[in-house]
């Protein structure tokens, strides 16, 4: 896939948008709102005042004004496929796209091509997932064996007799498999040729389970942030901490109630600019949180870290939400306690946070305290103002990670 040099973004971003302005309704409907035309975008901040059209509008819009809500800046003849979404959302691909709306980026990174054969476990009904990853794969010059979800039996016979080097599943589907193997009887990793996985994220330590996955199967996995709506947004980089936007999706940090760009480390909502001619979606909310890592010098966001939740997920304290994905990551970061929860508070007109905590046995109080602040402040550049020690009957096992008492 071509990629465009980040001074060049602006000027395709202009050209997309002056085709989309003039065909498709919708989008031509966001720059009069905002008193602008394509020719006015120049920087991050022209962008910036073009509202935020999140998947809830996008629906809605498909029911008044059906199949495409007048964001279809193409021919019907031009159209390859339609997929379908939960709501049910339409989203065209067009016969231009021969990249899986980007996915090849991913594989390519990841070294597959010429020679390899890659099992593709995810779903090719209906929804997007399991074709993009096809043509993304294909675009490298490797060969795809399409299975689709389920027969964990029968695919693993497949991985074994055809000799795969790549599998794409989910992380608890990738499990499936490899205990299928051992409990038919192979010795793993000496009896495949299995060298790498694309895998799905997981709430929890996803890493430290990838990480073991790694250890004990002897490959390297990698992953993509994508939607169905996109595609590929953004991927991993082999030694780099989070995802890397692919070229022709630009990328915004924003609150999730103004739509204005964030400073680099706050997180806030996903906010992508395609530059897809037939499907142009501009400003796009994808409902995600996460903080973006670094910008490309055209103002835009180069790199996003770990997902941090949903939208309307975030608990707002003293100007700075916390989400779910925080008090996760304070957890497996602080081995000393078991369970966590956040309660976000008000102590007169003040706004306050306050942490509870269950201690694993044996740790004590005095020697943790002191960690936990420094972490959840690292974590949410926020000063927690108390930690409250609990037992297991005060916070049960499935007890929310984040409670907002301050109303």
């Amino acid at each position: 896939m071509h990629s465009l040099p980040s001074t060049d973004r602006f000027e395709s971003l202009r050209a997309s948008q002056k085709n989309a302005y003039d065909r498709a309704p919708a989008i031509r409907a966001v720059y009069e709102l905002a008193k602008m035309a394509p020719h006015d975008l120049q920087s991050p901040d022209d962008l910036a005042r073009l509202a935020v059209t999140n998947k809830d509008a996008l629906l809605e819009m498909q029911r008044q004004s059906p199949p495409f809500g007048g964001f279809l800046a193409a021919d019907d003849a031009d159209i390859r496929r339609v997929f379908v979404s939960p709501g049910p959302v339409y989203e065209p691909q067009l016969f231009d796209d021969h990249t899986g709306h980007g996915f090849s980026h991913v594989f390519r990174q990841a070294g597959i091509g010429p020679g390899d054969r890659v099992l593709n476990t995810w779903s090719y009904h209906l929804v997007p997932a399991g074709l993009l990853l096809d043509e993304g794969i294909a675009a490298t010059g490797a060969t795809v064996i399409p299975c689709g979800p389920g027969g964990a039996e029968q695919q693993a016979q497949i991985i074994m007799e055809l000799g795969i080097t790549c599998i794409c599943a989910s992380t608890a589907f990738f499990i499936t498999l490899v205990e299928t193997l051992e409990r038919l009887g192979y010795d793993l990793p000496s009896q495949w040729k299995v060298r790498s996985a694309m895998l799905g994220g997981e709430l929890g330590d996803w890493i430290g389970k990838r990480r073991a996955l790694e250890e004990k199967y002897a490959i390297r996995t990698f992953s993509a942030y994508a939607t169905g709506d996109l595609g590929l947004i953004a991927y991993e980089e082999p030694g780099q901490v989070g995802y890397t936007v692919q070229p022709d999706r630009l990328v915004q940090i924003c609150d999730p109630l103004t739509g204005a760009p964030l400073p680099l480390g706050e997180p806030g909502q996903i906010v992508v600019t395609t530059l897809d001619r037939g499907w142009p979606l501009v400003r796009f909310g994808t409902g995600d949180v996460a903080q973006a890592l670094s910008n490309s010098p055209d103002g835009l966001v180069e790199r996003i870290g770990m997902l941090q939740g949903r939208v309307g997920q975030g608990v707002k304290v003293r100007e700075i939400f916390i989400y779910p994905r925080n008090v996760e990551d304070l957890i497996i970061r602080t081995p000393a306690i078991e369970r966590a929860q956040v309660i976000a508070g008000k102590n007169q007109h003040r706004e306050t946070a306050t942490l509870r905590a269950v201690l694993t046995p044996g740790s004590s109080q005095e020697d943790t305290q002191s960690d936990l602040m420094e972490a959840f402040r690292q974590l949410t550049r926020l000063k927690l103002d108390s930690i409250e020690w609990v037992t297991h009957e005060d916070m049960p096992i499935d007890a929310p990670l984040l409670v907002d008492n301050k109303h």
